[in-house]
C-alpha cells in the first residue's frame, strides 16, 4: 500500500514551496546541515523575467510565490515540515525533506525531456 498522498493536506500553493524548497536544498551550496538535523535553505534562487533556475530544472515564477509568503512559511512550519524565522531564515525538519509532495514533476521543468 502506498502513502497517502498529501497527509498534512497543504494547499496548492504550500505544496509547490515545499517542493521547491526541497528542491533547493538538493542544489551543492545551497544548503546546510543544522545541528539539530534540519536542512537549512541558505541560498535562494533569483528569477530571470517569469522563470528561475534550480539546479538543472526551470521553474515558472508564479510556481514560486510561496516562497516569499510569510502565511505559507507559518503554514508548512505548523504542520513540523519547515523551522522558519521570517524572512530571515528557512530550514527543512527532516519531515519537510522526506514529505513526498507528488507534484515535482510538474513544477521542475527538467531540460531535455525526462
Amino acid at each position: 500500500m502506498s502513502p497517502k498522498t498529501n497527509p498534512a493536506k497543504l494547499n496548492p500553493l504550500q505544496l509547490r514551496t515545499l517542493t521547491l524548497l526541497q528542491a533547493i536544498a538538493q542544489i551543492p551550496g545551497a544548503s546546510s546541515s543544522t545541528p539539530e538535523g534540519d536542512t537549512a535553505i541558505t541560498q535562494f534562487p533569483h528569477a530571470h523575467g517569469d522563470h528561475f533556475h534550480l539546479g538543472d530544472a526551470t521553474v515558472a515564477a508564479q510556481d514560486a510565490t510561496g516562497l516569499e509568503n510569510e502565511n505559507v512559511w507559518n503554514a508548512l512550519a505548523r504542520k513540523g515540515l519547515i523551522k522558519a524565522a521570517w524572512p530571515d531564515q528557512i530550514a527543512l525538519t527532516p519531515d519537510g525533506v522526506a514529505y513526498d509532495t507528488g507534484i515535482a514533476d510538474q513544477i521542475l521543468h527538467k531540460g531535455g525531456g525526462h
